[in-house]
This record gives C-alpha cells, sequence and structure tokens, in this order.
C-alpha cells in the first residue's frame, strides 16, 4: 500500500501540473488530500474488527507515502540543486528527533491513559496541522536562487 501512495502521491501533483495548476498549489492540494486520507486512522484503536483497524492503517501508511513525496519535491522547488540534499538532510534530522520524542512519549501515554486512542488521535490529526503550517510558512513560495 505504501509503495502505491508513493506513486500516487507523485502522479497526482503532477496530473494537477500538467493541468496548469501552479507547482505550489498543486503540491499543497495534494498534500491536503492525503492529509485528509489519513484522518480515519483515528479509529483503528477503537474498531473490533482487526481487518479494518488493517485497512485504515495501510490507507493512513500509504497517504503518509504521497505526501512524503510531494514534501520531498516541494524542497527541489524551493532550493537550488546543490541546497536540496542540505534542506532534506535538515529536515530528516528535525523528523527523527520528532520519532524519538513521540516513540518515547508514547510508552508513557499508553501506559498513564491504558489505551492507544490519544496517539492514534495524534496520527490522524498531524498532517492536517502540518499542511496549514506549510501553507502558512510557504505562502507567498518563490525558489531562492542563491545561497
Amino acid at each position: 500500500m505504501t509503495s502505491v501512495g508513493s506513486i500516487v502521491g507523485g502522479w497526482v501533483s503532477g496530473w494537477m501540473i500538467g493541468r496548469g495548476m501552479p507547482v505550489q498549489k498543486a503540491r499543497h492540494r495534494t498534500m491536503f488530500i492525503f492529509a485528509c486520507l489519513v484522518v480515519p486512522v483515528v479509529f483503528a484503536a477503537s474498531t473490533t474488527s482487526m481487518w479494518f483497524a488493517v485497512a485504515i492503517i495501510g490507507v493512513a501508511a500509504a497517504s503518509h507515502q504521497g505526501w512524503s513525496a510531494n514534501l520531498f519535491t516541494t524542497v527541489s522547488d524551493m532550493f537550488p540543486k546543490k541546497a536540496v540534499g542540505s534542506v532534506v538532510g535538515l529536515g530528516g534530522l528535525a523528523g527523527s528527533i520528532g520519532s524519538v520524542i513521540f516513540s518515547a512519549s508514547a510508552g508513557w501515554v499508553v501506559q498513564l491513559t491504558g489505551h492507544y486512542n490519544i496517539l492514534f488521535w495524534i496520527s490522524g490529526s498531524a498532517y492536517l496541522v502540518a499542511i496549514g503550517l506549510i501553507k502558512l510558512l510557504t505562502k507567498n513560495m518563490k525558489p531562492i536562487t542563491d545561497l
């Protein structure tokens, strides 16, 4: 499912761009679509059907990959070729630090609450918060040409 999500994520934004939509708008719109497709993961912890949980977690994982395909490409849209690796590397560092914090906190949250609901609510809403921040921070996105 994640392989399909990654391919479809690149295809959707490319299709929008090919139809004349500005690059920034196409990437943001595609990321918003995939952010919305992650939201149902909040039901994974409360369902009694293992296969329903597997399906919605699979869709969320595929959506994450569609999101990532556009997020990484947004960097190449904004920065010169010689800086893309460094910018993506810094983003990877920030993501890794966030993963360590989230993973360490997850055990504590489950121990404190006795369930996974809060973790799934965070996971289901994080992409919507992120696209909101991305839109806010790249409102007038113009490629950087000098470094």
